[in-house]
């Protein structure tokens, strides 16, 4: 979209809201400037992609000329020829150990009036995992960590290249306020080590950096949020005919086997007592007929003897029962991987279960007794600790609360709740039923309301948006219905493998044809619109993406649905299969050893499954399709031999920031975009002010950066939409309300999109003036535009305005 034309009543671009039909003033975030309300969604949009505003100013690296001209001023780097003979900048890592490297300073025009947009030309054949960040008059512009203003560039993790052969373009708006009244800016690129998110030091958070970063090749700016690249710029050609892989191949599933055999041997053969997760794996090989743990009763024995233990260290810290650190999360799983090692070996262990055991204070108890004391703790705890967050949600109420129980009902039935009400907890977890929270006495607590879904209803994990790769909880939910099975080989619980198909149906549009590290056919998984994520490119990624627990076959094999079988069968085309296994076994961790152990019985079951006809939706060569999830605001589309992902609601934890994160797939370029939007929702009467933090303003408690680094966003002011009244909630909290439009209006290059987020509302979509027709995607139909389009509750309209 367009946002300068038309309106003589705004100081500078569109983003004009009409607040209940009432006038109002605003000083808007993302402008920072007074903007007057009016019937602003009434109007006409500007005329049709081709007249995209040009390029005001743009800076080639490694040419001596222009950067002569923009007063280039490089510390720590080197000018190399890159990508097609493209000469770029690239910064070098400190020359002793350190975080910080490379810099480079240059002016630019701007516009001293309109919304800037910076732009950078990176190389997609060079990995990186290293960091880029501008500065504009010496202040950083958008957050280090998960901000809906991001750096230039994070890196990606996996070294991987994003667009083999081809250039990619990340483009991010400038603050206003550095810019208005002005027509010359100074800029800095400056380079960083990566950081990990979890670290608690700033050492470990902030890694070093001991590689260069990389390359830029050219830097733009502009006032139209849709980047157009110059027509006499190089570009690549999209790969035709790609490569199949050629290896490995099925001597990787030997590797598993003895791997797996490996680590059972010795834990039966361990002197000491074993860990839950332990215990759980070894209950879980006893029905894998490939293990040495299979029916063997050496298991039953080494599984009992290591309970026993477990139950002496609770009683030794009933803490334990909350928060175990032998499990990955501690408490998040509770005591409830005993439980579910008691519900699986049930009938070996019931004749053991009245024998006495010491009870920690020189007496003797009853095993059955010992067990249900410490698993009724540990579901009763995690009742009244329940988490928010989709994935955290899951765990805890599988584990904590739901196979808790199913260990007492073995040992204590009495004690146990009955199955139906325990399948509530995991009903409101994978989205069957509302979240009510964690409870006080039994009573839930409510703390996002009595409506609340933890998934969309088209399937989607919200977080509080669309979520990439913490999105992909198809092994937690696959988990979840296997723990549902009363018991090995029997069916489990229908409607949550309903649910799970469901969700699995959900993520498929989120793959996107691309090339591997070496340049063969893939499928990837779409990251750059989620709301927790920092990768790109993503994973190689098909059904499902694989983790430590679970392999890339689990969903497809656990419910045999066609559409996800068909995705397997393309992985296997592909021969992806064991290349992902091949990578998942590179970590050496026992949790990796133990997820892989159902990987090759899954393989041979998909293997006997006859040809399916259905083939990932964005794979070459299929219809044109199009997904949109109003309750994540996220879309994704295929027109052609283009793909368009686009979050609408793109990380507004706190306030309306009318920001969209776009990632635009084209054969021969990607375009990765924050771009303003417009953005409808009734007021509060509340702002948010961005506050001087420039690594991650919603998460405090990460370690901060030295001081001296400004924030070039601090100071905007954003509304905040009605919170419910039920709720409490203060300027700055994080909420599912406060950052969600009622609708949302975004035009991309040839794109138009409307997107209504309400059950009961109907808002009109502005049209071009100059286009008397255009094809909505959605329906595939083309429609009149002579008037606005009225775009009706929870429904998404996509109109394709190009040639």
């Amino acid at each position: 979209m367009r946002w300068a034309d038309k309106f003589s009543d705004c100081l500078a671009v569109g983003l004009l809201r009409q607040y209940n039909a009432v006038q109002q003033v605003w000083k808007v975030g993302l402008l920072g400037v007074l903007m007057t309300a009016s019937t602003s969604m009434q109007r006409t949009v500007s005329p049709v992609w081709a007249a995209t505003m040009p390029v005001l100013d743009s800076v080639t690296f490694g040419n001596a000329l222009s950067e002569q001209s923009h007063k280039v001023d490089a510390t720590n780097s080197v000018v190399i020829t890159g990508g097609l003979g493209e000469t770029a900048r690239r910064l070098l890592p400190p020359p002793t150990t350190g975080w910080e490297g490379g810099r480079v300073a240059f002016t630019m025009q701007v516009d001293p009036i309109k919304l800037n947009y910076f732009t950078a030309r990176f190389w997609g054949s060079e990995g990186s995992n290293n960091r880029l960040l501008l500065f504009c008059e010496g202040k950083q512009v958008g957050y280090r960590h998960i901000g809906d203003l991001e750096i230039l560039d994070f890196g990606n993790d996996n070294n991987a290249p994003p667009v083999n052969g081809r250039f990619f373009y990340k483009t991010s708006p400038l603050p206003l306020a550095m810019t208005q009244g002005k027509t010359e800016l100074h800029l800095e690129i400056r380079s960083t080590g990566r950081i990990w998110g979890y670290g608690m030091t700033f050492a470990q958070y902030q890694q070093p950096m001991t590689q260069p970063a990389r390359a830029i090749y050219r830097v733009y700016t502009h006032t139209d949020g849709f980047f157009m690249t110059p027509a006499d710029e190089k570009q690549g050609v999209a790969p035709v005919n790609a490569p199949v892989r050629g290896e490995p191949g099925p001597e990787v599933l030997d590797q598993l086997k003895a791997r797996v055999t490996h680590e059972v041997d010795n834990l039966l053969k361990s002197s000491r007592p074993l860990n839950q997760m332990q215990v759980l794996f070894l209950s879980q090989a006893y029905s894998v007929k490939w293990t040495p743990a299979y029916q063997n009763p050496q298991t039953i024995q080494k599984v009992l003897s290591s309970l026993d233990a477990i139950f002496a260290a609770y009683r030794a810290n009933p803490k334990l029962a909350q928060s175990d650190p032998a499990t990955p999360n501690a408490d998040w799983f509770g005591l409830g991987p005993s439980g579910y090692t008691l519900s699986l070996l049930a009938p070996g262990l019931r004749d053991h279960l009245d024998e006495a055991i010491p009870d920690g204070a020189g007496g003797q108890i009853t095993r059955r007794a010992a067990f249900a004391e410490m698993l009724l703790d540990s579901r009763d705890w995690h009742r009244e600790n329940r988490r928010q967050y989709t994935n955290q949600s899951m765990i805890n109420d599988l584990y904590g609360i739901y196979l808790s129980n199913r260990g007492l009902a073995v040992v204590d039935a009495a004690r146990a709740m009955p199955e139906k009400e325990a399948l509530h907890y995991l009903y409101e977890s994978v989205g069957l039923q509302p979240w009510l929270g964690s409870e006080k006495n039994g009573v839930p607590l409510k703390p996002l309301g009595d409506n609340y879904w933890q998934l969309t209803t088209k399937g989607l994990t919200k977080e509080l948006g669309f979520v990439g790769y913490y999105g992909e909880v198809l092994d937690w939910v696959t988990t979840i219905y296997e723990a549902t099975r009363p018991a090995p080989g029997q069916p489990g619980d229908e409607k949550i493998r309903e649910q799970l198909i469901k969700i699995a149906h959900a993520r498929t549009p989120f793959r996107y044809p691309a090339l591997d590290v070496e340049g063969n056919r893939a499928m990837r998984a779409e990251t750059i619109v989620g709301w927790r994520d920092d990768h790109y490119p993503g994973d190689v990624t098909y059904a499902e993406r694989p983790s430590w627990d679970a392999s890339s076959l689990y969903v497809a094999a656990t419910t045999l649905d066609p559409a996800l079988v068909g995705a397997a069968q393309q992985m296997f085309a592909d021969n992806q299969f064991f290349a992902s296994l091949r990578d998942q076994m590179k970590e050496t961790g026992f949790r990796s050893t133990a997820g892989l152990l159902n990987t090759p019985d899954q393989y041979e079951l998909l293997k006997a499954q006859p040809p399916s006809p259905v083939r990932l939706p964005m794979s070459p060569g299929r219809p044109d399709f199009v997904f949109a999830d109003e309750e994540d605001g996220v879309i994704a589309l295929k027109h052609g031999n283009e793909v368009l992902y686009a979050s609408l609601y793109w990380r507004a934890r706190n306030a309306i920031n009318f920001l969209a994160r776009v990632h635009y797939i084209q054969p021969a370029f990607e375009r990765i975009a924050i771009v303003g939007q417009e953005e409808q929702f009734e007021p509060s009467g509340l702002t948010y002010k961005r506050p001087d933090e420039v690594n991650a303003p919603y998460l405090p408690w990460l370690p901060r950066y030295p001081a001296g680094l400004h924030s070039a966003n601090a100071g905007e002011e954003l509304p905040i939409a009605k919170i419910p009244a039920a709720l409490k909630f203060k300027p700055g909290d994080e909420s599912v309300y406060a950052g969600k439009a009622e609708f949302y209006y975004l035009r991309y290059g040839p794109y138009l999109i409307g997107m209504n987020t309400t059950h009961n509302k109907t808002f009109p979509l502005p049209v071009p003036t100059d286009v008397r027709s255009a094809k909505e995607l959605v329906s595939g139909k083309m429609m009149r535009l002579s008037k606005p389009v009225q775009v009706g509750p929870m429904s998404t309209v996509v109109f394709y305005l190009g040639p």
